[in-house]
């Protein structure tokens, strides 16, 4: 009862995933991420395994293709879901089960991964990978927002509109930016704000926080105030 698009950004090796649905609180089951690893979406009637399990599978080096037949293999649910995987180097699976209601399918490109069900057509999906292929000005985060964008002004979920979420990962194993519309008359315009408000001071300062390289990360407020208000300069 989704769509959504896993991409990797080629300029940074970020992985982000973008998904939108007429359901509450999508970000909190659909995504999945681990940095420098892959990405996958659960979706359809969900289940939060395929993410868990799924991510721990990429973890030990399987293929997306494995890790998928691995899933659904004891998951006698497997029909009335819908998985897509894709791994740091671009390899790409997915599993759509009979039972999923139509318009319902998945889309492949190069370095990115739609699919999506109960949705109002294929063009869906096309118009989402067209801007997300020509939006590549664009950074990252914004880039997936206007895939999404397109393919809601193609139909998108055919029973409407309620949440939206963005979940983007660097290199720690903490979200860089982890942003949930759960109930909303307009969620990826909503999602869309919520992006801007982050480039306000939260993208600016995630570079200080602790990481696996520097543990103590930066605590000095005069050096993380004077940088973020360098960046923030000329946003005014």
């Amino acid at each position: 009862m989704t769509w959504s698009i896993i991409a990797c950004d080629p300029s940074t090796g970020q992985f982000g995933i973008a998904v939108a649905t007429r359901f509450f609180a999508v970000g909190a089951r659909v995504p999945h991420i681990a940095p420098r690893i892959g990405g996958i979406a659960t979706q359809a009637l969900i289940n939060p395994y395929y993410g868990i399990d799924g991510l721990k599978l990429l973890r030990e080096g399987r293929q997306p293709e494995d890790v998928i037949e691995s899933l659904i293999a004891t998951d006698a649910g497997r029909e009335s879901r819908q998985v897509h995987i894709m791994d740091a180097i671009g390899s790409i699976a997915c599993h759509t089960g009979h039972d999923c209601v139509d318009w319902c399918g998945h889309l492949k490109g190069n370095g990115f991964s739609i699919a999506g069900n109960m949705l109002a057509g294929a063009r869906v999906l096309d118009d989402t990978a067209q801007t997300y292929v020509t939006a590549d000005n664009l950074p990252f985060a914004q880039r997936l927002i206007a895939a999404m964008r397109s393919g809601e002004a193609a139909g998108g979920d055919k029973r409407g509109k309620q949440s939206a979420a963005l979940l983007i990962y660097a290199d720690e194993e903490w979200s860089a930016l982890d942003l949930r519309v759960d109930d909303h008359a307009d969620p990826l315009t909503e999602l869309e704000r919520l992006e801007k408000v982050s480039r306000e001071r939260w993208v600016h300062f995630r570079q200080f926080l602790p990481s696996r390289n520097n543990p103590a990360g930066i605590t000095d407020r005069k050096i993380i105030d004077a940088s973020i208000e360098a960046a923030t300069a000329g946003q005014k």
